[in-house]
């Protein structure tokens, strides 16, 4: 009985020692050979720190770089938002070696190597692995999943958003927005001076929101309050925890962060769940509807289709609710206050939008035909999109060693691809990259800079945003409608400091004086 005890322990200690091995092998001699392979085809970096890895450094200059007072006119957020990015590129050069932990990173901005990335059809350059908070926040939705289960999910989707569907959602967005705006003509009404003003971005989320809830899940904003507020606190928690060490298994554990985390996490999917049942109960005997929740619930509920290719589960349904309830508003909300900040200190921008909505929609609603036309208010989005983007960086990684260009990339290393840098990039924007100019889209997308896909706001390539039609049909029913009943200019409340909450905000809001025309 001793000797199989002795046996047994023997074991244990072996399983332990091999196991803290391989991780000293992890922390240790892995970055030192990576730092190694990569050093020797020129490319450097930060010096690796035992298991933080760059974060600490990034951390403090993040921290710092928050302090730093932006003027109004100024449209280069990096120095507030990219600190380490712009600190690594004068150190280091263009392409360089970063480390999150004990994962290296190699960030790229040559826009030829951006495009192999994102255009690959291939699976080379999947997305990275998900920091917990965000699979939390968005689940294993389109963003989130590589491979076969992107492609399926991106089959059953995508019928939900073609150009006649589009179409067709165009009054949902508008009756929307006029319940907003006739909110403030009523405050307006009652004020002597016939203005206020607006915090224009928590109307902006209220207002995408309430879009996206009718438009792709039939509810209603007060059906869908509860995930919308109960995401914004997983975002707060998400962003709060993206510097800290991941350390494997440490989602699990029940720290306060974490239970609180799962308790969002359950109110959400108990909310997504009653709007799912109350669909499946009213639609039951004339099929799920042609909106984003319909076509899911159809590959789900549809009996006899087990080996169907397009086939989803219920908690994949959940997860796509997930994804598009905060992507189909996050982003819209804050493509519509940048644009709105653009033109509340840019008079002349804004009185030549006003005379090309009225030229083509007179005072009327707004329909798709009419919005197609409005062909300044597109230049202004799209520059909206270049300078304040809801998205300054993604990642990539190597689905195995391979090369790029001229580098030889190591299988699993994360490819950092930061837009908003490469969207004030001189060589490629011209000599006023830095300035907010809507006429460089005057000729189109493809020619408004040097690179044909330089406008990397929805991202390229196969992986490209699902929903870029629907968001930016959105924003030109929102301003168009804006500009037919209001001339507006910033607030001196207003303090000009971007944060990123996952997404570029305002930090303190955008507080815009709102007058109405007739006055």
């Amino acid at each position: 009985m001793d000797g199989f005890l002795v046996l047994v322990l023997s074991s244990i200690a072996v399983i332990i020692i091999s196991q803290l091995l391989k991780v000293l092998l992890n922390l240790i001699w892995r970055p030192y050979a990576i730092t190694k392979w990569y050093r020797q085809q020129g490319i450097q970096g930060p010096k690796y720190q035992f298991m933080k890895g760059s974060i600490e450094e990034i951390r403090n200059l993040k921290s710092g770089a928050r302090n730093v007072p932006m003027d109004i006119n100024s449209h280069d957020f990096t120095p507030r938002i990219l600190p380490h990015y712009l600190k690594w590129i004068s150190l280091y050069g263009r392409t360089f070696l970063f480390w999150f932990g004990s994962k290296p990173r190699i960030c790229i901005t040559d826009m030829e190597l951006v495009k192999q990335v994102l255009s690959n059809k291939s699976g080379f350059y999947p997305k990275a692995d998900a920091h917990p908070g965000m699979l939390a926040l968005l689940g294993k939705g389109l963003v989130m999943i590589n491979g076969p289960d992107w492609a399926r999910h991106r089959r059953v989707v995508n019928p939900a958003f073609t150009i006649d569907k589009l179409k067709m959602m165009t009054r949902k967005m508008t009756g929307c927005a006029k319940s907003m705006i006739e909110g403030w003509e009523n405050q307006i009404a009652q004020e002597k001076s016939k203005q206020i003003e607006i915090e224009l971005n928590k109307q902006f989320l209220e207002l995408t929101a309430d879009v996206i809830s009718h438009t792709a899940f039939g509810s209603s904003y007060m059906k869908g309050k509860e995930v919308f507020l109960a995401q914004k606190e997983l975002q707060a928690l998400a962003f709060a925890s993206f510097l800290n060490v991941q350390i494997p298994g440490f989602q699990y554990l029940p720290t306060p962060n974490n239970r609180k985390g799962w308790c969002l996490d359950k109110k959400i999917r108990t909310t997504l769940m009653q709007i799912i049942h109350e669909r499946m109960k009213s639609r039951k005997d004339e099929g799920y509807g042609k909106d984003l929740l319909g076509l899911m619930l159809e590959t789900c509920m549809v009996g006899g289709k087990e080996n169907d290719n397009n086939r989803m589960t219920m908690d994949e349904i959940i997860d796509e609710c997930k994804t598009f309830f905060f992507g189909g508003h996050e982003t819209t909300s804050h493509l519509l206050t940048w644009t709105m900040f653009l033109l509340s200190t840019n008079e002349d921008w804004q009185e030549k939008l006003k005379e090309e909505v009225l030229r083509e929609c007179g005072m009327a609603v707004p329909n798709a035909d009419m919005l197609s036309k409005l062909k300044l208010v597109n230049m202004v989005l799209l520059e909206a999109l270049r300078i304040y983007g809801p998205v300054n960086i993604i990642f990539r990684k190597a689905s195995q060693d391979m090369e790029l260009g001229t580098i030889k990339l190591l299988k699993g290393t994360s490819i950092a691809i930061p837009f908003a840098i490469l969207h004030r990039d001189k060589e490629i924007w011209g000599p006023d990259a830095d300035k907010c100019n809507p006429l460089r889209f005057e000729n189109g997308l493809s020619k408004a800079a040097k690179h044909p896909n330089a406008l990397l706001s929805f991202s390229i390539g196969p992986r490209g945003c699902i929903g870029q039609n629907f968001a930016m049909l959105e924003a030109k029913a929102v301003i168009a409608m804006l500009l037919q009943r209001f001339s507006f200019s910033i607030s001196p409340n207003y303090v000009h400091e971007p944060i990123d909450i996952i997404t570029l905000q305002p930090k303190s809001g955008l507080q815009v004086i709102m007058r109405p025309i007739q006055a």
